[in-house]
């Protein structure tokens, strides 16, 4: 299993940012064919520490073929292109390879 995983940064507008994501975001997220689960957690610092992240999404494939596909099709690209409109600038992607 794999997973996509989108760390943000924390935006100016925490508000605005958490209505389009969970209303419109994660709704177009959801439709990517293969996504076999998403969750969405609030990122908190050590004590005494804040974390330079706000937020994390961890959407799960079975494999990196699948997430390749459900990237490249007519829904992957409109959450793409959803979260480039409004998150360009505090989201940072990585992969990740779950060990079972």
């Amino acid at each position: 299993m794999v997973k996509l995983i989108a760390l943000y940064k924390k935006p100016n507008d925490v508000e605005l940012f958490e209505k389009h994501y969970f209303e419109t975001h994660i709704p177009l997220v959801a439709k990517i064919p293969g996504l076999l689960k998403s969750e969405v957690a609030y990122i908190k610092g050590f004590p005494g520490q804040e974390s330079k992240y706000f937020m994390m999404a961890e959407m799960y494939y079975e494999n990196m073929d699948k997430l390749n596909e459900g990237m490249a099709s007519p829904e992957g690209k409109a959450a793409g292109r959803d979260l480039m409109s409004f998150a360009k600038e505090y989201v940072e992607m990585v992969f990740g390879e779950v060990r079972e």
